[in-house]
């Protein structure tokens, strides 16, 4: 189902484990997950950006779920975050983001590997800027994305969030 930009669009904030994350999900699914310490004003900012229309709402009972899922996911108690999701990009962003789904836990890709898995091997810029717009992070994996070389780069939540969920990921 396509968004209906002037959906109510519920949030919520969770503290655990020295993790300050905000979230939101919209009737469909989660639609946003914050960076760490990111603080309400990323979250707004966000959608003023892309889903200028929305009126956010904060609601506990309707994050509750996907909130007790992502921090069990941080306390190391689970591995995958399997409840609906709202993502609503281009063609190509959403091509993207299904292929960063398919990285399994404690696994890494390449821009170059994911841009070949999607039939575009030409596109590793146009898939690093996907990969930078993905708006529900940890859920759709774009920190197991690193460079060629092995490196970590660009991360919306900062590298030291990429670093320490590559190292959850591997313990």
């Amino acid at each position: 189902m396509k968004y209906n930009e002037e959906n109510v669009v519920y949030y919520g904030h969770i503290k655990s484990d020295g993790w300050s994350i905000y979230l939101a999900v919209t009737d469909t699914g989660l639609c946003f997950i914050g960076s760490h310490n990111g603080g309400f004003s990323e979250m707004k900012s966000w959608f003023n950006t892309k889903r200028p229309k929305a009126h956010l709402v904060e609601e506990w009972n309707e994050v509750s779920i996907y909130a007790e899922q992502l921090v069990d996911y941080l306390n190391g108690k689970r591995k995958n975050i399997d409840l609906p999701i709202d993502l609503v990009g281009t063609e190509f962003q959403e091509s993207v983001w299904a292929e960063l789904q398919n990285i399994p836990y404690g696994d890494t890709k390449s821009y170059t590997d994911i841009s070949e898995a999607i039939g575009k091997p030409d596109a590793i810029r146009a898939v690093g800027a996907a990969v930078g717009a993905n708006p529900i992070l940890i859920v759709v994996p774009c920190h197991r994305v690193i460079s060629k070389s092995g490196k970590l780069t660009g991360y919306r939540g900062g590298i030291p969030m990429k670093h320490k969920l590559l190292r959850l990921e591997s313990s």
